[in-house]
């Protein structure tokens, strides 16, 4: 039975798609709204494990018929508000199981676990880069160094272009509450504890930056499982462009919203490399003695990372290590064999677990790993 990628083409759906096929996985279905676009990326995949068709997720009938004789559909297509449970529905009717590159808590609400369990089926949201891998490593660093975790700062940057469909999806988030400012955990959520704070230099991330406090509901999930009392989560931006669109996008319409962080994006990107960068300080204990460890991740792109995110937790339900019903990415993949297929991958430049806090790192140049 084959593999059905959703937004197939796409951005993210292609890095998906090419993960899959290192990964042994294949037969896969390349599904979009654009038939001949569907058909040139899967001639250049493979012509024998690859095949295409026309997919509207807007159009129940054309999911129904795309998901057929499917074992797993891997969604990689989006405004996730815009696909709500749709995709995931014509899966589990059609009998398969279901990976998601975004769908947080709005999707997550709308599937019943039961329904899930009862049928012998699984649904892993939020498969991509952030919500996703983030905390999926933040689980690996303190599964591999402590006993236990008490705090927890994470710096996390991307600079890269935003897709329209990731730009909606940002936004979205914000409405839906997934995501709020200026918040953080004290043993439980805090609003307005925390403040933005500008010319900030953040060991490996380029120049002078702004760090924009929020705590979402991944950041909740993670530090309620980890038992945290403190955690402090960033937004680390490098550009001032973006930051203006920001601070703009509240009061735009959101198509005007959506055009005006694209184009920020590109600014400052311009005439400069793409990262992405995670930096998180863990402290806590092992063995009754005090440990502190900083986690250093970089890579190169969104989607790739997002594609690698979303082929592995693919992988993981194909291998059978997921249970029944619906889950989030970052707590249903095992961390350790993940973050190891991760780095085998080489969709990341750097993952390095130092023995170390952020301030004894802040003489670090960025690219010395």
């Amino acid at each position: 039975m084959t593999i059905g990628i959703l937004g197939g083409y796409g951005d993210v759906g292609a890095q998906a798609a090419r993960r899959l096929l290192s990964l042994g996985l294949r037969p896969l279905r390349i599904g979009g709204r654009n038939l001949e676009a569907a058909r040139r990326f899967a001639s250049e995949l493979s012509a024998g494990a690859v095949e295409h068709q026309a997919v509207d997720f807007r159009d129940d009938a054309s999911l129904r018929r795309f998901v057929g004789g499917c074992r797993i559909v891997l969604n990689c297509a989006g405004p996730s508000h815009a696909i709500a449970d749709r995709a995931a529905r014509a899966a589990v009717d059609a009998g398969a199981d279901y990976v998601d590159a975004a769908g947080d808590d709005a999707l997550y609400a709308l599937l019943d676990d039961e329904e899930y369990r009862t049928r012998r089926r699984v649904a892993v949201l939020s498969a991509g880069l952030q919500p996703g891998l983030t905390a999926l490593l933040l689980r690996w660093a303190a599964q591999r160094a402590f006993s236990q975790v008490h705090g927890l700062r994470s710096h996390f940057g991307v600079l890269d272009r935003f897709t329209e469909v990731a730009a909606d999806d940002y936004l979205q988030a914000a409405t839906d509450g997934v995501s709020e400012p200026l918040a953080a955990w004290r043993e439980g959520r805090r609003s307005g504890v925390l403040t933005r704070t500008r010319n900030v230099e953040v060991p490996f991330f380029p120049g002078p930056a702004t760090l924009l406090p929020y705590l979402n509901t991944e950041g909740e999930r993670l530090a309620a499982s980890l038992r945290l009392v403190r955690g402090d989560w960033y937004t680390v931006l490098t550009g001032q462009h973006i930051l203006t669109a920001f601070d703009r996008v509240r009061s735009l319409e959101r198509r005007e919203a959506v055009a005006a962080l694209c184009r920020a994006s590109l600014l400052d990107l311009a005439g400069r490399e793409p990262h992405v960068l995670l930096v998180a300080q863990l402290d806590g204990l092992r063995d009754g003695a005090p440990v502190t460890r900083t986690l250093v991740v970089r890579g190169r792109r969104n989607a790739e990372l997002t594609g690698m995110m979303a082929a592995l937790a693919t992988l993981a339900v194909d291998q059978g290590q997921v249970p029944a019903g619906r889950h989030f990415a970052a707590a249903a993949l095992e961390p350790l064999s993940t973050v190891g297929r991760l780095r085998e991958s080489g969709a990341v430049i750097a993952l390095d677990l130092l023995d170390t806090s952020i301030e004894a790192l802040g003489a670090t140049e960025e690219g010395s790993l």
